[in-house]
């Protein structure tokens, strides 16, 4: 083996040192890597830089971008509530947890052969998260599957994952072409199919319900008082209290109901009518969260247009200062949308609850008001004598659902375009994102904050360390290796060489820098053993995405892992048979559908 190998093995082992040490964040330690490589000369300027120049890192945060779109106009929240069986007020519908697990799996893997895997679970999740609190029901039943789901659809087709478009890339510079969106479908949706069924079969028997230490009571909170209106024609029209599940919500409680300007008391057995005024209190997130439910709409609405519907909006609470001219007044008196340019979702008065539509609550000095409105707010009225003081929430906002049909319409069009080769990927991506920065769907800002920038960066790195692991030679040296492994089983032996060893670097790395690494070795060992290049790359990327036995393997493993509150132990029990089919189910197709 020559030096440059063995220089390019030392660091690669190093790098997966401090990597499984989480000593560094992972764009730091593959950049580091690669800066190492480049002062031993191992890689010249260009080789090294050859990750930055790639089109796939640019693909992946256009792509976040059209993620984070889609969370911030809640474009597939009321999805996934019907995924899980409807409004969470309902219980499901009396589903069984199997038929529910069956159908968000499914669905996820769907839609994850069209959108990211990890900004898809990273806009799932939490949905998931609030619905099974407000059903009594434990996420952890869920979210694993959610993310296991999410890995297998984005082996479907090229755009479902970042690994499927280095590896594409990585084609492009051996000098083949880039894959086509439905190229790997063939593999790719086998191997889903089986792995999505497992999930839905043993997922109930292997995972164990787990709770977040979560604070119940809303005495424990800020409590806020927020306006809901029934709506007519919705779901709880007709439905009692405790049939419409808003007896036992999580962090909130129903204060009082108005009906015909007359107060009722919200007993259990109280029937709801349409246009019902019910008057929830407790916890900020919570109050802000009961806008998902589907059946209550906002009592506020009407005044948000112009506010909540701008990009970059954010929540603020506002106090009212001792010689406000606001107090004594009512918002509705005051013009408080006219005045402020802001809107006010829910106040909060001590620890007392305000039965009665916000617009007619008499304010005093010292309520604390939950404001909707531009970033400017708190720079332009932050010294005005209305306000002792106001501070911005973490608290993410109601989503702006009035633009959720233009994000939809977008990432169609731009899976059109790619597919019937109009244009593609990276420009119909980018298409897309400026058509939604240009309807102003999405701000500059909150598109900024969309693009995970230490996935972009490690994908970049990842691309480098590939080209290095391929000029050293230590590509020729470890396909010898994979191939004398392989041959006593032929053809189908190399393939699984490479799958195994692909799946288990995945495990010990990231996604994509197994990809990138394993690259350069399944093509030499495809040279050596006079198989198709091509087939075996698509091998690497279906390894590469596949990680099931931890959760520090792929991104979305270690998304839900707080989440759900799980220990390591749950991502082997459930990842072991899902990554015995992906092994076997792979080598089966693989032959079949695109040859060896």
């Amino acid at each position: 083996m020559s030096g440059d190998a063995w220089i390019t093995l030392v660091v690669l082992l190093l790098t997966f040192g401090v990597l499984i040490a989480e000593r560094l964040p992972t764009s730091a330690a593959m950049g580091l890597a690669v800066f190492v490589l480049l002062l031993t000369d191992v890689v010249d300027q260009s080789e090294a830089l050859s990750g930055l120049s790639s089109s796939a890192p640019a693909t992946i945060a256009a792509l976040y971008v059209l993620a984070g779109a889609a969370t911030v106009t809640g474009a597939l929240s009321p999805l996934v509530d019907r995924i899980l069986g409807g409004s969470p007020t309902n219980g499901g519908n009396g589903m069984s947890s199997r038929v529910r697990l069956a159908r968000l799996t499914t669905t996820t893997a769907a839609i994850s052969a069209v959108l990211p895997n990890t900004p898809l679970v990273a806009l799932m999740a939490p949905r998931v998260v609030t619905w099974t609190r407000r059903a009594g029901r434990s996420a952890a039943t869920y979210l694993m599957p959610l993310s296991y789901a999410a890995v297998l659809g984005g082996v479907i087709t090229v755009i479902g994952t970042s690994t499927n478009l280095v590896v594409s890339d990585l084609l492009r510079r051996y000098g083949e072409g880039p894959l086509s969106v439905f190229e790997i479908t063939p593999v790719g949706l086998p191997v889903a199919l089986v792995g999505v069924t497992i999930l839905a079969l043993v997922a109930p028997l292997l995972l164990r319900s787990r709770h977040v230490g979560d604070v119940e009571p809303a005495e424990q909170a800020r409590r806020y008082t927020i306006t809901m209106l029934v709506t007519p024609g919705g779901p709880l029209v007709g439905r009692t209290v405790e049939e419409a599940g808003l007896r036992h919500l999580r962090g909130v409680f129903l204060a009082g109901i108005e009906r015909d300007g007359h107060l009722v008391t919200a007993r259990p057995e109280t029937r709801l009518g349409a246009g019902d005024a019910c008057f929830f209190a407790g916890d900020v997130t919570d109050v802000v969260d009961l806008v998902e439910i589907d059946g209550l709409t906002l009592a506020e609405e009407a005044h948000l247009p112009g506010v909540g519907d701008q990009p970059d909006s954010a929540l603020f609470e506002a106090v009212v200062g001792e010689s406000s001219d606001l107090v004594g007044s009512t918002l509705k008196e005051s013009g408080f949308r006219a005045r402020y340019g802001a809107a006010v979702l829910a106040i909060r008065r001590h620890d007392d609850d305000l039965p009665g539509k916000l617009g007619t609550v008499e304010l005093r000095s010292g309520d604390v008001l939950l404001v909707l409105a531009t970033p400017t707010f708190s720079e332009q009225w932050g010294g005005h004598g209305d306000f002792a003081v106001i501070a911005p929430l973490d608290t993410s906002p109601p989503p702006r659902r009035a633009h959720a049909w233009v994000v939809l319409v977008a990432i169609v069009a731009m899976v059109g375009l790619a597919v019937f080769e109009v244009l593609d990927l990276l420009e119909s991506a980018l298409l897309a994102v400026v058509v939604l920065l240009g309807l102003r769907v999405i701000s500059l800002g909150e598109a900024r904050r969309a693009v995970n920038v230490n996935v972009v960066l490690t994908i970049a790195m990842s691309i480098s360390l590939g080209v290095a692991v391929q000029t050293s030679g230590l590509a020729a040296e470890l396909a010898s290796l994979l191939s004398r492994l392989g041959d006593p089983f032929g053809d189908v032996g190399q393939l699984v060489a490479v799958l195994a060893a692909t799946m288990l670097l995945t495990e010990l790395l990231s996604n994509n820098a197994a990809a990138a690494v394993m690259f350069p070795v399944a093509v030499a060992t495809a040279e050596q053993a006079g198989l198709d290049p091509r087939s075996m790359a698509i091998v690497v990327l279906i390894g590469a995405s596949c990680s099931f036995l931890s959760p520090i393997g792929y991104q979305t493993n270690t998304m839900v892992y707080s989440l759900g509150g799980y220990r390591f132990a749950d991502f082997t029990r459930l990842g072991a048979p899902l990554t015995l089919a992906t092994l076997i189910v792979t080598p089966i197709v693989v032959p079949l559908t695109i040859g060896l």
